[in-house]
């Protein structure tokens, strides 16, 4: 397991229905810890499952506003 952190930034800030967003992420399989940051989200993920990308389009499909 290779163990890599990454920074997002959030389009608009966190509220309740976003936070449950950010729990339901946690299931995607490789992503290991995600933690909101100002406004920011950081994410730990294993990259001998995930690449940059894939952890990027994870976040969106869970209805997060992120970019990098």
């Amino acid at each position: 397991m290779t163990k890599i952190q990454i920074r997002f930034r959030l389009s608009r800030p966190l509220d309740e229905p976003l936070l449950e967003r950010v729990a339901s992420a946690h299931a995607v399989y490789g992503l290991s810890r995600i933690v909101p940051s100002g406004e920011e989200l950081l994410v730990d993920y294993d990259a001998s499952r995930l690449t940059a990308p894939d952890v990027e389009a994870a976040l969106r499909r869970a209805g997060l506003p992120v970019t990098r």
